[in-house]
């Protein structure tokens, strides 16, 4: 209930100002309610909360404290999800050099700016300073929490998906591989998380060309999303779509039209008809009504 955190850290805030407008405890404020923006996608208030929190920050806590280091990667989220990715850049950085500076070098929050940074890395397609990064995280998460463990499991998904992205579907797959195991061992099958690594597997198999192998995995995760998430979300349309693409490959296209047809049924009702999986849904279809006709 994000109008009632309002109100609530708005009250705190309006209490912590009588102890002076610079005290790091206002400062939380600023940034609890920079949060709450964050997560209703008013990234202008967010922005504007947490600078104010930063600001305050630096003048009484200094740049080197834990504090002031979370106020850059709040800020760098923001731009993230604005799309400002070498802002996202500059603030995740700092963030990180001021954790380095001041903390173990197997802390959580090292390891969270690294995947941070490294997530803007791959976004911008800087695949080699992205594996950097995320190499970096599963060090800190093996020391931490040891090989069988869901957050280690994440980090090989994240370091198979950069090798995705490279062209390097072998590599791809032994890390979606070594997740998968750890995941059925510590989250069993039906897990969302699980369904993911299954996507991931399929996906490099429809890369190599290797249909069969793909509807296999693709269909794995399907059946686990319809059982966890339900028939009207979007992992579970992306698995329809996913599924639809195989069978174009296959020239099987009656079935592609029927899932690829599914997947836009669900994103039209979950996201809208102006986003952009939607558009990219309904323009697959219509290329694929085209080669009825060749």
């Amino acid at each position: 209930d994000y109008d009632k955190a309002l109100e609530y850290y708005n009250m705190a805030l309006k209490i912590r100002l009588s102890l002076g407008k610079n005290h790091p405890d206002t400062a939380r404020s600023y940034n609890n309610i920079g949060h709450v923006y964050s997560s209703l996608n008013n990234y202008d208030k967010a922005l504007e909360h947490y600078n104010t929190a930063l600001k305050i920050q630096l003048s009484v806590l200094s740049e080197n404290h834990p504090d002031t280091a979370t106020s850059y990667n709040n800020i760098g989220h923001v731009y993230y999800s604005l799309g400002d990715y070498d802002k996202a850049l500059k603030y995740h950085n700092t963030a990180l050099k001021i954790r380095l500076s001041i903390l173990d070098e197997n802390h959580p929050d090292i390891a969270a700016s690294y995947h941070d940074t490294g997530y803007v890395y791959y976004v911008l397609e800087n695949y080699d300073k992205a594996l950097e990064y995320f190499k970096a995280v599963l060090k800190i998460t093996l020391s931490a929490f040891g090989e069988n463990n869901p957050k280690t499991a994440s980090n090989y998904n994240n370091i198979g998906a950069v090798y995705d992205s490279l062209g390097d579907y072998d590599k791809a797959l032994e890390y979606y591989n070594a997740a998968l195991k750890i995941q059925l061992s510590t989250l069993g099958e039906n897990h969302s998380d699980t369904a993911a690594s299954y996507n991931n597997i399929g996906y490099a198999y429809d890369s190599l060309g290797d249909y069969e192998k793909a509807l296999e995995y693709y269909n794995m995760a399907l059946k686990i999303r319809l059982s966890v998430l339900g028939d009207n979300n979007p992992d579970t349309a992306t698995s329809y779509n996913n599924i639809g693409y195989v069978y174009d490959s296959l020239g099987d296209y009656d079935k592609a039209l029927e899932y690829c047809s599914t997947a836009l049924k669900i994103r039209l009702s979950v996201l809208g008809e102006n986003h952009p999986a939607t558009i990219r849904c309904r323009n697959n279809i219509e290329k694929i009504k085209s080669k009825f006709k060749q």
